[in-house]
């Protein structure tokens, strides 16, 4: 060991310093680049042949839901005793068929029957009976 006095001592002493900061130094890097990468990803938003992009929006308002009445007499309009009226009518009001369906009361109770032409017969019963809508 060199004494302490001379200055291959404090150069010595220097060097053990700066190797033992040395692991900091790099841990303290290491923490600056991955702040720096976060900050780049934070940066300014995509752009397409130098245009920011845009986010369409529509110009029509939102449809105002229609009553249940309303959807009834819209399948009206489709030809009477086919399968097309009675998807219109089972999309109002999905099918769950009953082994013994009940008589119908109310025109939701029409999908509890199982057979298509008792359903599509309920349900007309109840559609045509209903007051006619104003536009």
């Amino acid at each position: 060991m060199k004494p302490r006095g001379s200055i291959q001592y404090g150069l010595a002493r220097c060097v053990g310093q700066y190797r033992k900061w040395g692991d900091m130094r790099r841990i303290l890097a290491l923490i600056l680049v991955l702040n720096a990468t976060a900050a780049f990803a934070q940066g300014n938003p995509p752009t397409v042949g130098g245009k920011p992009l845009v986010q369409i929006k529509s110009h029509n308002p939102p449809a105002k839901p229609q009553s249940i009445a309303a959807r009834l007499q819209a399948c009206l309009d489709i030809d009477d005793q086919t399968k097309e009226r009675l998807n219109c009518y089972d999309a109002i009001f999905p099918v769950q068929p009953k082994p013994k369906a009940p008589a119908a009361k109310a025109v939701a109770d029409c999908r509890f029957s199982k057979e298509e032409d008792d359903r599509l017969t309920c349900f007309n019963s109840f559609a045509e009976r209903i007051p006619k809508l104003p536009q």
